[in-house]
């Protein structure tokens, strides 16, 4: 079992990949997404919300299977961050790159709530919820860039 859980908390190993491993869990966030953005609203948002649920309890476990308070290894966070993000947006490679680049910058800033969460939140739920945090910011930044674009 716990193998399974460091599977799926780690982003089916990208989080063990050398150099910033949120860079590499974002980076299947994009592919996961391009299974995902066919799909209507409805199917999308419930499977997000199962990852984010799995990634709770696998990060959570994660955790305590290493020993460390959230694992630079553990990227489902990351994933399920990256999928917030582009949600509402066009199957485009140009929108999934700035999508990947916002949360990009949003998770490592890490504005306003999001620090405060990662700070004061422990366990699974604690690391979900900065990325979402950050994912959300994203989002709406990405929908403000892609509505002004289509202005120009």
């Amino acid at each position: 079992m716990d193998r399974l859980l460091m599977f799926i908390a780690t982003g089916a190993h990208s989080g063990y990949l050398p150099k910033a491993p949120g860079t590499w869990g974002s980076a299947v966030g994009v592919l996961v997404w391009l299974l995902l953005s066919r799909l209507e609203m409805g199917p999308y948002f419930s499977i997000l919300a199962a990852l984010f649920v799995i990634g709770v309890f696998s990060a959570g476990a994660a955790e305590k299977i290493v020993d460390q308070g959230d694992p630079g290894i553990v990227v489902i966070d990351e994933i399920v961050g990256q999928l917030i993000t582009l949600s509402l947006a066009p199957a485009h490679p140009a929108a999934a790159l700035a999508g990947f680049c916002l949360f990009r910058f949003f998770d490592i800033l890490k504005p306003f709530p999001a620090n405060w969460i990662d700070n004061h939140l422990h366990g699974g739920l604690g690391i979900m919820l900065d990325d979402v945090v950050a994912g959300l910011y994203a989002l709406i930044v990405l929908q403000l860039g892609l509505w002004l674009f289509r202005l120009l």
